[in-house]
């Protein structure tokens, strides 16, 4: 049994590392709220805009518009979405660990003969430095994203996406997220962003309207709209906002389950550094106790051979 001067300072410093797990539980609470009112307040505008480019979906088939049509590159560029620090429970793991099983899904659907190339852009340093241990190709790395999320701050991301498809560099985009649902829960995902479909449109539509805050909001009626000018100048002028939107949402669900991952973490850990601290405090009595005892056996025993 360790000596009771080696179990005080183990107690003690148990006890420092569940004030900091303790101070760092409500940092991550305080700013988990603050990232759910802006995830779930950015769902609404995320829903509308969908449901214009849905009512519009109609003209889709008669567009030569680029963004709506694959081309023939056969390389896919593939978003991947995680946090600068760890301490977030499984988070980051989740995301990477469904994004290497894409990976290899996608070599292993290839047609004999042909290699499907699958290059990432990470947003986060963990996730980048996940894809260059395993020797995936990084060719982008977005790391200065702030804790307060604005749709100035996503620019970056989304114009390079958009950029890089035009120029038919890659003939689609994926975006691996991980979906808020709530503070206990979240879902990684990974959702294809270009080219636009009909039916992709219309399934971000209806998981967007799965919040309450959407679907109290937002009307079931339909709308009809009347174009004037150029269909294909509006179509792509709308679905550039329609991607920026899309990664600016994805960003803030990443976000919003970060700090709630990073939070219950934490509790967890406080509530593991209690139950640490009760154990060895119940040895460090019995050691004291164990100790008491032996002194007066040895009292005793020293009084009975004087006697």
């Amino acid at each position: 049994m360790p000596s009771t001067k080696e179990i005080k300072r183990r107690i003690k410093s148990v006890k420092s590392t569940k004030k900091i797990t303790k101070a760092m539980e409500l940092v991550a609470a305080s700013k988990m709220k603050r990232a759910i009112a802006q995830t779930l307040a950015s769902r609404l505008y995320a829903a509308c805009s969908l449901e214009i480019l849905q009512s519009l979906s109609t003209r889709l088939e008669n567009s030569i518009n680029k963004f709506f049509s694959a081309n023939s590159n056969s390389k896919c560029l593939l978003v991947l979405i995680t946090s600068n620090r760890g301490l977030c429970g499984g988070y980051n793991s989740q995301i990477i660990k469904k994004t290497i099983t894409r990976l290899k899904r996608e070599i292993t659907s290839a047609l004999p003969g042909q290699k499907t190339e699958v290059d990432i852009v990470a947003v986060g340093k963990k996730g980048d430095t996940a894809m260059r241990r395993i020797g995936q190709s990084v060719v982008s790395t977005f790391t200065d994203m702030p804790e307060t999320i604005d749709l100035t701050d996503t620019v970056a991301v989304s114009t390079y996406l958009l950029k890089e498809f035009s120029e038919e560099r890659y003939g689609q985009v994926y975006v691996a997220f991980t979906d808020f649902v709530s503070a206990l829960t979240q879902k990684p995902e990974i959702r294809r962003v270009l080219p636009v479909t009909k039916e992709e449109v219309k399934e971000v539509i209806e998981l967007n309207l799965n919040s309450p805050i959407v679907s109290k909001s937002t009307s079931s009626v339909e709308t009809s709209y009347l174009i004037e000018g150029e269909t294909d100048k509006l179509l792509n002028i709308l679905v550039e906002k329609l991607v920026r939107m899309q990664v600016y949402q994805m960003i803030l669900e990443s976000n919003a389950s970060e700090q709630s991952s990073r939070m219950t973490a934490m509790k967890n850990a406080s509530d593991a550094a209690g139950e640490m601290i009760d154990d060895l405090t119940l040895v460090f009595n019995k050691a004291r106790q164990s100790g008491i005892t032996r002194e007066i056996s040895e009292i005793s025993a020293g009084m009975a051979n004087v006697s």
